[in-house]
């Protein structure tokens, strides 16, 4: 069991050492950060999403910006579409859940906003048409995926993609990213 552990833990830091270790993806991460602090001086808010564990960690990204992650600021607008029951049910039986997402960004969405689609597979069809829907908005799309070749390769302004297919190992790159971001947005604010 002791090994089982360990291991896991090397290589959830190897991913880590990964990412550390490319410059373009440090500097995907400073531009990310950047274009959500012209978002906010210019009066915009950020929108997430993602399935599963990716919805989880649109939630918790929402939550940093909203309430605040190191420091004592005003509340960041920000909206986790993975969260009102009642439209995600309502979307998905009157329309389709292909749609849960690209339906709520028609209705919240502005140009000059941004968009966070998180899928660890890069594939999942509902980020996909939420991307889609998004950029038809004019609003500044940002992808979190894993290491494979996806479609979302071709369909975001910014893309990170962690360098595994492991989808825990990928998650948990993601929220560290998304942590990253929350810390760079509020130095770039204040």
């Amino acid at each position: 069991m002791e090994n089982f552990i360990e291991t896991y833990i090397k290589n959830s830091i190897k991913i880590k050492s990964d990412i550390l270790e490319s410059k373009s993806t440090l500097r995907e991460i400073e531009k990310i950060s950047n274009e959500i602090a012209v978002c906010y001086k210019n009066g915009g808010k950020v929108l997430t999403a993602g399935n599963g564990g990716s919805a989880g960690d649109a939630q918790h990204i929402a939550a940093e910006l909203v309430v605040k992650f190191y420091k004592d600021r005003r509340a960041l607008p920000a909206i986790a579409l993975t969260t009102d029951s009642s439209i995600i049910t309502a979307i998905g039986n009157d329309s389709s859940f292909e749609n849960i997402f690209s339906r709520q960004l028609s209705a919240l969405g502005n140009s000059g906003d941004i968009f966070i689609g998180i899928s660890t597979s890069g594939n999942s069809l509902n980020i996909l048409n939420a991307i889609r829907a998004a950029k038809e908005l004019g609003l500044i799309t940002v992808g979190l995926t894993g290491g494979s070749k996806s479609k979302m390769d071709e369909l975001c302004d910014y893309l990170i993609k962690i360098p595994s297919s492991d989808t825990p190992k990928i998650q948990e790159a993601h929220i560290m990213i998304g942590h990253i971001i929350c810390a760079m947005t509020e130095k770039n604010i204040l």
